[in-house]
């Protein structure tokens, strides 16, 4: 398609000149320097005003440049921000513009652009702030077009709310900032697949598609693009809300109880993994006395951090973080012993995690601090089974010490050869098909197994827990499996023990925790050398493609739809939606001409974080013989 500014253009003596006075390209071209500059600042002031087809291919350039070079200081300085929020104020108010040509890319651009050079640089940040920005971020924030416009304002907003000068201007929109991200981070995957996702391929915006897929893609392609998008809307939504929450702002509208609950199960998916989504703003929350005693009231949430504690999630660190952070608060430290302690107990013999040392000491200390008073009856669990946790840990982590400490290397070796009878004991009594048998015959052996046998504790526990499998115990499978993996490497976890958390979380119905472990199950058969290509065991594909439909993105939002509606629902939330029932046939054949309009390679989340990272400074029955082979379990 030949472009307007081909058009403008007539050709004398071999030189190509352009009769448009205005042309940005050709201000771009001036080889003078402050003419080039005055000629773009005059552009940037006189492109909100005119009407010109040439906008939506300058506003691209535009995008471009300020997604490769965020630190340039060149457009900011010369005007950029206005002509940004300029642009966007009129696409909202303008209707018949925007509809008008390709007008309606242009809002989109304009707030990617802000939200790219106020990512760095606190200086452009001010500058943007000056020149007007947050009226029309506000605009789009609320909603006055679609979630692809919202998506970029509320990143533009994050920026802006993250460097410390200019935080305060956002902070004057804090309660409708706050309410609006709560809202999108709620109801944004249900908004995309409603508007985009579960609709009929052929009735999508088709701008929509065309920034998605940079108009060349098909069905496949926009569906993974909304996905990742879809996901992107929600982890910036928390973004936000975690710059009011480290500042201790607004926290009691933060800490609502059904948004605390819906908070857990925002894990980013795997578009995501790297941002810490939902559990990254809880452990920001569990820093502030408010947070803490919100968070230790939610009995949805401290069973969610206890299950992350015990995972192969990314984030298993922060959940560990925020149980300590509660039990270290007096005031909240009995209202979740009782339940944290059930998980942590699996976790005391963690020598690191993700660069951290002596994390199980960490949590010993915590959970015995107030030992001695259960001790001498001073202190009284309402829960038994949390008491013998407790006692566990402390004959664990202290009398088996005192008492290994003395044993002489004559008794230790004949421990050594007595565990190896036991288990080989305990597998023939498994493979004959007494499990009970062989449960009770591990659980003998490792009470005689001397601590310094790691290899041989990692052994018996995943036994074990292949034992509680087959007995459909998935509590103490979780735990033996848990405590197999934190004696095994760090560097090359036991693979049988992964494997085994992994049935018996899909036992329990935890898809995400089944999830992360079949994948690092996978992960760790992966040899970096092996160019003989992998073999994926069939049953841990089985498990990945079940749990991965579980797990996707839409899944409740195509549920909810399913449920309300009986068919796919296609109608908009009745805000201000650009769609296509007023577009003109004319626009719609503009739209689809468009040469390669180009999609958002968006900076991860995660990198925003890391550079400027929003923490705090200062986780016998019959018939089993045949089961038993039917699983296939190879016992150690």
């Amino acid at each position: 398609m030949e472009s307007q500014h081909q058009k403008n253009t007539t050709h004398k003596n071999g030189k190509v000149l352009c009769t448009n006075p205005c042309c940005f390209f050709c201000v771009m071209n001036e080889a003078e320097p402050s003419l080039r500059r005055a000629g773009i600042a005059k552009c940037f002031k006189e492109m909100p005003l005119r009407d010109d087809q040439e906008h939506v291919l300058a506003l691209s350039g535009l995008w471009n440049i300020a997604m490769t070079q965020p630190d340039d200081p060149e457009f900011p300085l010369l005007g950029i921000f206005e002509c940004a929020a300029n642009l966007i104020r009129r696409g909202i108010s303008d209707r018949e513009w925007l509809l008008r040509d390709q007008n309606i890319y242009i809002p989109y651009y304009a707030a990617h652009i802000i939200g790219s050079y106020t990512m760095n640089k606190v200086q452009f940040a001010e500058r943007a702030v000056k020149s007007g920005v947050l009226s029309s971020l506000m605009e789009l924030l609320r909603g006055k077009m679609s979630w692809v416009e919202k998506r970029v304002a509320i990143r533009a907003l994050g920026h802006l709310a993250s460097h410390e000068r200019t935080f305060e201007a956002i902070a004057v929109h804090e309660a409708e900032i706050i309410h609006q991200s709560m809202e999108t981070a709620s109801t944004c995957l249900d908004e995309v697949y409603v508007e985009f996702v579960g609709v009929e391929h052929t009735r999508r915006l088709k701008y929509h598609c065309d920034l998605l897929t940079r108009g060349t893609g098909g069905l496949e392609i926009e569906n993974r693009k909304a996905e990742e998008w879809a996901s992107q809307l929600q982890c910036w939504s928390l973004y936000l809300l975690n710059c009011f929450a480290c500042k201790e702002r607004s926290l009691n509208r933060i800490c609502n109880k059904e948004f605390l609950k819906r908070l857990c199960g925002m894990w980013g998916g795997l578009a995501n993994r790297s941002s810490p989504a939902g559990i990254g703003l809880i452990r920001n929350l569990c820093y502030t006395k408010t947070g803490r005693r919100n968070v230790a009231d939610s009995k949805e949430v401290i069973e969610s951090l206890c299950n992350t504690s015990r995972s192969s999630d990314e984030w298993q660190y922060m959940a560990i973080d925020c149980l300590l952070l509660i039990l270290k608060d007096p005031d909240t430290r009995y209202k979740v012993l009782n339940t944290a302690v059930l998980s942590l107990v699996d976790l005391v013999e963690l020598r690191s995690l993700r660069g951290r040392t002596k994390v199980g000491e960490a949590i010993t200390q915590t959970l015995l601090q107030d030992y001695n008073q259960l001790k001498c009856g001073n202190l009284d669990l309402k829960s038994k089974r949390a008491e013998r946790a407790l006692e566990e840990i402390w004959d664990l982590k202290v009398e088996r010490k005192k008492r290994e400490n003395i044993m002489t290397e004559e008794e230790a070796r004949e421990r050594r050869l007595l565990v190896g009878v036991m288990k080989q004991e305990g597998n023939q009594l498994f493979w004959s098909g007494d499990i009970e048998a062989a449960v009770l015959k591990y659980t003998e052996a490792l009470e005689l197994c001397p601590l310094k046998m790691r290899k041989e504790r990692v052994v018996l526990h995943s036994n074990r827990a292949q034992c509680h499998l087959l007995l459909r115990d998935t509590e103490s499978a979780i735990s033996d499996s848990t405590r197999a993996l934190n004696l095994s490497s760090v560097a090359s976890p036991h693979s049988k023990s992964l494997w085994r958390r992994s049935q018996a979380y899909d036992m329990k119905g935890l898809t995400k925790e089944s999830l992360m472990d079949c994948l690092k199950f996978i992960n760790d058969r992966i040899k970096p050398l092996d160019t003989n290509g992998v073999k994926i065991p069939y049953y841990a594909a089985r498990m990945i493609t079940k749990q991965m439909n579980a797990t996707w993105i839409f899944a409740t939002a195509r549920s909810k739809n399913l449920n309300n509606h009986g068919v796919e629902n296609q109608e908009s939330n009745g805000h201000h939606q650009v769609d296509e029932t007023t577009m003109t046939m004319d626009t719609r054949k503009r739209q689809k001409d468009i040469p390669g309009m180009p999609t958002i390679a968006e900076e991860p989340v995660i990198g925003i974080m890391q550079g400027r990272r929003l923490e705090r400074t200062g986780h016998k029955k019959k018939g089993l013989s045949v089961i038993a082979k039917l699983t296939r379990a190879k016992i150690g």
